[in-house]
């Protein structure tokens, strides 16, 4: 079968689609008129295939939702009137605490209890978080993504993951670019550290790739733990050392294309999915697309002919991972 289509809403990002000038601009408006921030998104998406939405950082979040609707069962049903319902959200926000601190750890804990609360009214049961950042190469004191600090981190992961679970809610980590879950090697080594049944992975195919990874090979490996994916594509891997500062997820983007016009084996990428418990789910993710509703289109295109291979090939799209 064809799984339902989702979007990241960063997809909807970029400041020509609303008619300003600045990504500032963009969250002003957002700020100003939240209600019609999400109803521009919503009659978007109707113009395409997608009906699942991922929530982000601000203003596609949970709280920019909250203003709109007032209550995430508010939010939900206004999605439902249009086809629409939430599948995840991910950790993100100023306000989310910092993982690597080490002393705030019920800080956390607390924060992703309440975004899981939301998700659960939103009838939605997975949220995604990210490691913490690496730093800058060469950079002094240096900075090691170590077995001691993966050790840490899976602390972090058990303790959020059990609480997310009262809620109903699974907890699924995201492969970023110039994370401290990037490279092939980190991936495996996190998993090798958590927990089956608090833990689940987020791959995301453009991202692996920029770090010179087998996207395909990863899925592979982890699929029974992969609870949704992002299907995005690469240039090709990043072969210069970024400056991690705030300024990297800017500087990564040349690096990412349009689904289809990359590196990614998306045949592959669509066979290990379909071997998934995410296998119901093809999430597109497209950062800041000018023309989101084209690029939506157009993404679904390729991922739909690369899931009808999977069933020519005797892996029937939407079978879960044995």
């Amino acid at each position: 079968m064809i799984p339902r289509f989702a979007t990241d809403i960063i997809t909807f990002y970029h400041p020509e689609f609303w008619g300003v000038g600045s990504a500032d601009a963009v969250r002003e408006l957002a700020a100003a008129h939240p209600r019609r921030f999400w109803e521009r998104l919503m009659d978007a998406l109707a113009e395409t295939e997608v009906t699942g939405i991922e929530l982000t950082f601000a203003p596609g979040d949970i709280d920019t939702a909250v203003r709109a609707y007032g209550t995430a069962t508010a939010f939900r049903e206004a999605l439902a009137a249009r086809g629409l319902s939430v599948v995840s959200a991910f950790i993100a926000g100023e306000d989310a605490p910092d993982w690597r601190a080490g002393d705030n750890l019920s800080a956390i804990v607390a924060d992703a209890a309440r975004r899981a609360a939301f998700l659960a009214e939103a009838a939605a049961d997975l949220l995604v978080a990210g490691l913490p950042m690496r730093t800058t190469y060469g950079e002094r004191p240096p900075f090691f993504v170590d077995a001691a600090y993966m050790g840490r981190m899976a602390d972090i992961a058990h303790a959020v993951g059990e609480e997310v679970a009262r809620h109903g809610v699974r907890l699924a980590f995201h492969t970023e670019s110039n994370s401290t879950l990037w490279y092939e090697r980190d991936i495996d080594l996190f998993m090798a550290l958590t927990d089956p049944r608090y833990v689940w992975l987020c791959p995301d195919s453009c991202h692996i790739a920029l770090g010179g990874g087998d996207p395909v090979a990863v899925a592979r490996r982890h699929a029974p733990r992969i609870a949704l994916a992002h299907w995005k594509d690469a240039v090709r891997p990043i072969d210069v050392h970024l400056t991690i500062d705030e300024t990297v997820y800017a500087r990564q983007q040349p690096f990412m294309t349009e689904l289809g016009t990359g590196i990614v084996d998306w045949p592959g990428w669509a066979e290990a999915m379909a071997r998934t418990p995410g296998a119901g789910t093809v999430l597109i993710e497209l950062d800041e697309a000018a023309d989101p509703v084209a690029a939506l289109r157009a993404g679904t295109a390729v991922a739909k002919a690369a899931w009808a291979g999977t069933v020519n090939s005797g892996f029937p799209g939407g079978s879960r991972a044995r």
